[in-house]
């Protein structure tokens, strides 16, 4: 399965040190500012103000306010996949379930402590209420690539639509939950992962392609 590529937002990538932390200062006040006054007051003059650099600096970046929050969500998902990743290092490899425990737990975590996430988080909440493909298919190719070897599963067509359906699932109930509560239905987020865990032990807790018989997985 071939990575999703990551859509770039940026008019001019950081070179020196002292830009990419200018960048990350401007990000950060994005994140901050659209948790404080959301995206449609979000400006990029508010932006170069809280984040103390010249207008000049965030529009060397941006070409306007949705960039930047493309920017940021395309942050957002580099920031998931680190913590995924961090989270895995103390898990029993092949041990799907707590896979899929990390990759749950710390979307729900960002959710409640990322500033900014719950309105942009990986791309498909800007403009608010209008829901896009891209970020979830994003998302489950990255999940793919970065869990495919720890769960000795061929990166292949057929786990890209499994982890695809899963993070859709996931992601319209774990919405549910946090309109529910703003810090997440307990028992909606419970159910998810009943869900979750039944659809993906259908695929996951059967034989691996290399060891299906001549009948194929399932006999």
């Amino acid at each position: 399965m071939k990575p999703v590529p990551h859509a770039t937002s940026l008019r001019r990538a950081p070179v020196q040190r002292r830009s990419a932390e200018r960048l990350t200062r401007i990000l950060d006040a994005c994140a901050e500012l659209l948790d404080e006054v959301g995206y449609d007051a979000l400006s990029t003059r508010a932006v170069a103000e809280r984040a103390r650099v010249p207008i000049g600096s965030v529009y060397r970046f941006f070409g306007n306010k949705r960039q930047m929050a493309d920017a940021l969500a395309q942050r957002n998902l580099e920031r998931y996949i680190e913590r995924v990743t961090e989270r895995l290092k103390d898990a029993r490899k092949g041990d799907w379930r707590a896979a899929m425990d990390a990759v749950l737990d710390e979307y729900l975590a960002m959710k409640r402590t990322a500033p900014g996430f719950c309105l942009v988080d990986f791309g498909n909440q800007i403009p608010v209420g209008v829901r896009q493909a891209e970020p979830n298919t994003r998302v489950a190719g990255r999940l793919v690539l970065l869990l495919a070897d720890y769960l000795d599963r061929t990166p292949d067509e057929e786990l890209g639509r499994v982890f695809l359906v899963a993070v859709e699932t996931a992601d319209t109930l774990v919405q549910l939950a946090f309109r529910v509560d703003p810090q997440g239905d307990e028992p909606i987020i419970r159910e998810t992962r009943t869900l979750l865990r039944a659809y993906l032990g259908r695929v996951l807790d059967q034989a691996g392609p290399a060891e299906a018989g001549p009948a194929g997985r399932g006999d």
